[in-house]
């Protein structure tokens, strides 16, 4: 007879409670027992246990209805933990740090030209701008569950390594090793992950609570990708490399791209040739040492004022964005597309050239229409995602987090956070 590891059901119990209040907010003893289907009884021992970890707190009185004198509610405690993620883009970095209830707590931005570093400069670039971070949130008293970077193209997560990101011009770049020996940090507290699908774990924490499960995310930077989630999971595929839609042939006229193909679609729709239609080489928008934010930002203003060129350079790039998101929608068949990267600075025209193409392709009457939309976390979306995502070890195995008493409270120990988890 196999043997039951009671330890294991009662660290799989007390993250049941605390996805629980994730979902529900807080409530009281009785209602988190019925809404787990655990006895009264083993639901208030493990509370008491969570209690004692600092992972979840006691409020108000809970009104539930019952006869007699009414128990606190029971909700996260958003001061104990911190997950931290961390976008390489071509053009800049992005930092993020949340809550345990997934809030953004703190959050910048870093214009930097990676392409022109090798990786170890680089790397040495990231590890400048997360260290501070992690010595302020131990400095408050708080724990780093992970660290979780992002980073395009095609990605080895069990060994933490860039297989090949073209516009980055790395290959085989163990970005886990080279964190871990700037860090000091345990290799089991960094995964790294591509960008688009931990910019897809963001977009759905945010479109989830409108009862949608199934969306492609797909991020607009130097190349394109995409996340997919299917009914509420994120898809790896065999090999991890899912939704690497930039280099679909859809560009034939546009030469070669730097994968080695030619006429991939990223080559029309990317960040790079959008901006070589909108101006011209010595334009400030063309500046790459310049905040992307604020080079947007005033090519937005230019096409809000009716700037021909601008406004030639959306038409044609919204066709062809149009044109391929209509084949990925076909194939995928999602409930809503959200549209994130540089994107969404352009929303009434994109959204607008997207969803014109999509009804004009629609396969009969009966079918659903997709709803397409902007994503509102800015650049720093594939950084959310991945300090969501850091935050999945508290959740999958809430003893990984040591009793308050704790002496050293700085760094959990605990296991890597599971792979596409939202």
């Amino acid at each position: 007879m196999e043997r039951i590891d009671h330890g294991s059901v009662r660290s799989s119990n007390l993250g049941l409670i605390l996805r629980h209040l994730r979902m529900q907010g807080g409530r009281s003893r009785a209602r988190i027992a019925g809404g787990t289907g655990l006895s009264k009884a083993t639901a208030s021992t493990l509370i008491a246990d969570l209690l004692a970890r600092g992972l979840v707190t006691e409020g108000e009185p809970a009104r539930d209805g019952a006869v007699g004198r009414p128990g606190l509610t029971v909700a996260l405690d958003r001061d104990r933990v911190r997950g931290v993620g961390i976008e390489i883009n071509a053009d800049y970095l992005a930092l993020v740090v949340v809550d345990l209830l997934g809030d953004v707590v703190m959050e910048t931005t870093h214009a930097i030209d990676i392409p022109t570093r090798n990786a170890d400069e680089a790397l040495d670039e990231v590890a400048d701008l997360v260290r501070p971070t992690l010595r302020a949130i131990s400095a408050e008293g708080r724990s780093v569950v992970g660290l979780c970077v992002a980073a395009p193209g095609t990605i080895e997560a069990e060994s933490g390594q860039v297989r090949f990101a073209t516009n980055l011009g790395w290959r085989d770049v163990a970005v886990r090793a080279g964190l871990c020996d700037r860090l000091d940090l345990r290799p089991e507290m960094i995964v790294v992950e591509n960008d688009a699908k931990l910019g897809s774990l963001a977009a759905y924490a945010e479109i989830a609570r409108d009862g949608i499960h199934d969306l492609i995310y797909v991020t607009g930077d130097v190349g394109v990708g995409a996340g997919i989630i299917a009914d509420g999971v994120l898809l790896q595929g065999h090999d991890g490399y899912a939704g690497e839609i930039g280099h679909l042939p859809l560009a034939p006229g546009e030469g070669q791209c730097p994968c080695g193909r030619t006429g991939c679609w990223e080559l029309s729709v990317g960040l790079p040739p959008f901006l070589r239609r909108a101006a011209a080489t010595d334009d400030p928008v063309r500046d790459s040492s310049r905040p992307l934010e604020e080079r947007l930002g005033e090519l937005r203003e230019r096409a809000l004022a009716d700037d021909p060129r601008t406004l030639d350079a959306l038409a044609v790039t919204g066709a062809a964005l149009g044109y391929g998101l209509s084949l990925v929608v076909d194939v995928v068949n999602p409930r809503a597309l959200v549209l994130g990267g540089y994107f969404p600075w352009f929303e009434e025209w994109f959204t607008r050239s997207v969803d014109d193409v999509l009804q004009a392709r629609m396969i009969g009457h009966t079918a659903t229409p997709v709803q397409v939309s902007v994503s509102r976390l800015g650049l720093s979306a594939a950084a959310r995602g991945g300090a969501l995502l850091a935050l999945e070890t508290v959740f999958e195995d809430p003893t990984a987090v040591g009793p308050l008493a704790s002496p050293s409270t700085s760094v959990i120990d605990g296991p890597a956070p599971p792979r596409g988890t939202p």
